[in-house]
């Protein structure tokens, strides 16, 4: 299934697990203060992944890089992380604005096993669903209908019952911004695979 267009450059595959680690290893000294400056070319490459994610290319490295790495890491970690042969089967709250991708989704994962609560298209159904059925994870679109957001979900499903959260989204800014509230994220268009592999994923985290 294929959703929303994603951001130029994404759809190319920009973090498969080996870029990702080979651009923490030239940006991660921006983290360090005092660390070395970076060259021009790395200084371009890191503009040209913030303008792929609708950041603001022009600020500072020291300030861009944080929010593209925790895109990038959320949505493909580092090829060195484990992955677990076995997924045991979770219980999934399942919030997706789309109702044909909240449809393909639900069969994806009760294929793979999975006991899905939902889908919702608001986060206030889904809270109150969250309240009455004990869930294993949260699969959320950020922008929903309904007056709260995905964001507010995950905030409030991470502070009130510790539920780890995998971000389904469109929209990369929001994402990017809020990267600390994820445990995970599948950027549109996604497939049933990437949202079953973002799950596997979490079993070693």
């Amino acid at each position: 299934m294929t959703h929303e267009k994603p951001p130029e450059g994404v759809s190319a595959g920009i973090a498969p697990g080996a870029d990702v680690a080979r651009l923490c290893a030239l940006f991660d000294g921006l983290l360090t203060p005092g660390g070395a400056a970076l060259s021009p070319a790395a200084e371009q490459e890191l503009k040209a992944l913030a303008k792929i994610f609708d950041l603001d290319a022009e600020r500072p490295a020291v300030e861009l890089w944080p929010y593209v790495r925790a895109v990038l890491v959320r949505q493909a970690p580092p090829e060195t992380a484990p992955t677990p042969v076995e997924v045991e089967p979770r219980t999934v709250l399942l919030v997706e604005d789309d109702a044909d991708a909240a449809a393909d989704l639900t069969e994806a994962l009760d294929a793979a096993g999975h006991r899905v609560v939902g889908p919702f298209h608001s986060a206030e159904a889904a809270e109150a669903a969250t309240a009455l059925h004990p869930v294993d994870l949260a699969l959320l679109d950020i922008n929903l209908s309904g007056e709260a957001t995905g964001v507010d979900l995950a905030r409030s499903l991470k502070s009130r019952w510790g539920v780890p959260v995998i971000f389904l989204s469109g929209d990369v800014t929001a994402a990017a911004h809020n990267a600390e509230l994820a445990a995970a994220m599948v950027i549109k268009p996604y497939s049933g695979r990437d949202v079953l592999d973002a799950i596997a994923r979490l079993e070693v985290a």
